[in-house]
């Protein structure tokens, strides 16, 4: 199993040692290699000017690779941008709406997801919100929602509320494919953190996003959108980086043209920074040997921990407690250096693979006194 004390020597700036950090969920700590990568992005920038793009596009492909490894998939089917709000933006934007004018979702989606298609249903989209839970039987109950109508099914693999996995998504994915719709899979709760596996699930057909500012340990700046090998959707929503790939060529007149793979989905102009950061993180990763399996093996021992009740793998990568004081309850943690946070009254604790159990103990042990008091 993985040594958090060892590891812990990895991430000083976020001095993880020196408090609890059980945000893990939301926001991991950075290990150390990311601040230098930071300050190498500047230095090339200053250095190389205008022919910076070069190292930068080469950094980019080290986060396609290292995404891709995540899913059992290839780069090559990989696209990159700041946040996933702007690639599930383009991903809707593709989607024949006039003539499929129906999106099938959950009640417990995210927020990118949420707001957006909220939007869209004050604009005569029709959006109909499956009810979450149980997860268990989550997705044979989208399936039977999806007919000719249907453009997309836009669902989680792992519930942000709650964590719950939501099993069995082929079916959703060959629901979609007899009518000819389209899946999206947000896998943001899952990646590196539970096993999440194309081939395994099922999903080679499928469109996933997710990005690197949680499980990942990135920051942010590093989202994705992984597409299926034959995909020819032409978002409406399209940067014109998605030409980049040969400006020596005049636009074509007439039909908008995309640039073959990842450039199908491309924004324009961003931050490269982050890329080096996340670069960075990836290969201090390998080097490491943090692997998924072996992340998620130490993540579950943790939630054992804090929870008291044997592994439940049902369950991602934090533990939710219902706690009608959960903001009040947050606020004590944090005066005993105990960092979490909340959703309602939901408080949420997510470990992470350099805290140590003797601080998972300590954390346990506070919460217990604040949940038996009247705060």
């Amino acid at each position: 199993m993985i040594n958090p004390e060892e590891l812990a020597k990895h991430y000083t700036r976020f001095r993880v040692t020196e408090r609890i950090l059980l945000t893990g969920h939301s926001h991991q700590a950075w290990p150390d290699v990311a601040f230098e990568a930071q300050q190498q992005a500047w230095l090339d920038a200053a250095e190389h000017v205008d022919d910076v793009w070069d190292l930068a596009f080469a950094k980019a492909d080290e986060v396609r690779r290292g995404f891709a490894r995540l899913m059992d998939d290839t780069p090559e089917r990989i696209a990159l941008a700041q946040n996933t709000h702007e690639l599930v933006v383009r991903f809707l934007s593709a989607l024949p709406l006039r003539k499929r004018p129906q999106l099938v979702t959950t009640d417990a989606e995210f927020h990118t997801i949420r707001r957006q298609l909220d939007r869209l249903a004050e604009e005569g989209i029709e959006v109909i919100k499956v009810p979450a839970m149980p997860a268990a039987t989550l997705a044979e109950r989208l399936a039977i929602s999806v007919d000719d109508r249907t453009a997309a099914v836009l669902v989680s693999a792992v519930l942000y509320t709650n964590a719950h996995i939501v099993p069995n998504l082929r079916v959703v994915q060959e629901a979609c494919e007899r009518v000819g719709a389209e899946l999206l899979v947000d896998a943001y709760h899952a990646l590196n953190v539970v096993p999440f596996s194309l081939i395994a699930e099922g999903l080679q057909r499928a469109y996933v996003v997710g990005g690197g500012y949680k499980y990942c340990q990135l920051g942010p700046g590093n989202a994705f959108l992984r597409f299926p090998q034959d995909s020819d959707l032409r978002p409406v929503v399209t940067g014109w980086f998605s030409e980049f790939t040969d400006l020596s060529r005049s636009p074509a007149s007439g039909r908008v043209a995309y640039g073959p793979g990842p450039a199908r989905f491309a924004g324009a102009t961003y931050d490269f920074t982050s890329h080096y950061r996340a670069a960075a993180v990836f290969k201090f990763f390998e080097d490491q040997k943090l692997t998924a399996p072996k992340l998620r093996e130490l993540n579950q021992h943790q939630i054992e921990i804090l929870s008291g009740v044997s592994r439940n793998d049902a369950i991602g990568g934090f533990l939710a407690i219902p706690a009608p004081r959960a903001g009040k309850i947050q606020k004590a943690l944090r005066k005993k250096n105990i960092w979490t946070d909340y959703r309602g009254e939901m408080l949420r604790l997510g470990p992470a693979p350099y805290v140590t159990d003797a601080q998972i103990s300590e954390a346990a042990e506070a919460l217990g006194v604040l949940l038996q008091k009247k705060l």
